[in-house]
């Protein structure tokens, strides 16, 4: 076996990135105190903003979608 991941694994990992880097910001802020919690926030802004992204985009895929097979076949 060459030691390579098989692309699904890959994707689903990629997917949890963004959920699991706001978990573990959340993590830290519960757990540090004072100035020791700075550090956290841009993980969790990050996360955040990758979850946004990754819902706009897929509302704006879905949407084209929906339009293209309302159109019907095109010539």
């Amino acid at each position: 076996m060459n030691g390579r991941r098989p692309p699904r694994f890959r994707a689903a990992l990629l997917a949890l990135s963004a959920p699991l880097l706001i978990l573990l910001a959340l993590l830290v802020l519960l757990t540090r105190q004072g100035a020791d919690r700075l550090p956290a926030l841009p993980a969790l802004v990050i996360g955040c903003g990758l979850l946004t992204t990754s819902v706009l985009r897929r509302r704006r895929r879905r949407a084209e979608l929906l339009r293209a097979l309302r159109q019907g076949p095109q010539a």
